[in-house]
């Protein structure tokens, strides 16, 4: 019987058993994360050097292009090298700090969603107090808690998870380092419930900010309602209804990849939980947030001008 402290490394799933299906794989995910870190990097980028977007909406959007970019960066190279050269190795150390990295920015992107969602609450049905409650210091204040708050949640799961003995070998059946599966390996019942105690305590937080989220927009739907021209409307509810999708993509897929029972586990339904809330958001959050707004992308398209002309 081995434990924790004898294994060095862990075994990563396969995307794919034939040597054909693995370079497809990394060259879908190439693509994905691509595409993910160029539109992100753009709006990191035009935020940054845009005097006029330095506004508390598209602050918490520069907020949420880096949590997109590390959570996509801390999961997909190591998937894509180990398609690429045919392997499934990853060390313990690195192992532990994808889970503190991954479980980090995830945290962070619920918090931050949910201070969008009450920025466009504020926005639309407290106009004249937009602001005093989201003044420069109350948004710097709400995105230090953001990250802040994401470092602990963070930091208990990664130390809880890794100080649990450890004896059912070390094949992982995912793509990355995710708590649940390596939660299968325990010997310790009494830890693992100690860190399945954790997990639905993050999912009820989680759920809780989806349930704010809701609340919010049925409140920004109803001022909406109110408004006279039609055309506002239907933008006003163009903008809202998919980002409600996205995030309720992205919550049930995280909450039914950390909180199924095992008779449902499966390694294809665990692939496909898991790229549905780790890969695909980093990739639509900046079409859906950040890209269809008129001064973001004249900002982007004036700081891509800037750089050609200086070439």
């Amino acid at each position: 019987m081995s434990n924790s402290s004898s294994i060095s490394h862990f075994l990563l799933l396969p995307l794919a058993d034939t040597r054909q299906l693995q370079l497809l794989h990394f060259c879908l995910f190439l693509g994905i994360s691509l595409a993910a870190l160029l539109a992100n990097g753009l709006i990191i980028s035009a935020v940054a050097c845009s005097q006029h977007l330095h506004s508390p909406m598209f602050f918490f959007l520069l907020n949420l292009a880096l949590t997109d970019l590390g959570s996509i960066c801390t999961t997909v190279p190591k998937a894509m090298h180990n398609s690429l050269w045919g392997t499934s190795h990853i060390s313990y150390s690195a192992c532990a700090a994808q889970v503190f990295l991954f479980m980090f920015f995830i945290s962070a992107e619920f918090s931050l969603l949910t201070i969008m969602c009450y920025d466009r609450y504020v926005s639309i049905c407290k106009p004249l107090h937009y602001g005093t409650l989201l003044g420069s210091r109350a948004c710097a204040h709400m995105a230090a808690a953001a990250w802040a708050s994401a470092f602990l949640n963070a930091l208990l799961h990664t130390a809880n998870t890794f100080s649990l003995p450890l004896c059912q070998g070390n094949a992982l059946g995912q793509f990355f380092c995710e708590i649940p599966h390596i939660l299968k390996l325990s010997c310790s019942q009494y830890s693992s419930l100690r860190e399945l105690g954790l997990l639905p305590v993050s999912a009820c937080l989680a759920f809780g900010c989806f349930v704010f989220m809701v609340f919010s927009y049925v409140q920004i739907f109803r001022a909406v309602l109110r408004i006279p021209s039609e055309q506002g409307r239907h933008k006003a509810f163009s903008t809202c209804l998919p980002h409600l999708a996205v995030l309720s993509l992205l919550l049930s897929t995280a909450a039914l990849a950390f909180l199924k029972p095992p008779s449902m586990s499966s390694p294809s339904l665990d692939l496909a939980l898991s790229v549905l809330y780790s890969v695909v958001p980093p990739a639509l959050n900046p079409l859906i947030y950040s890209l269809r707004n008129r001064e973001l992308k004249a900002a982007v398209w004036a700081l891509m001008a800037g750089r050609f002309k200086k070439h």
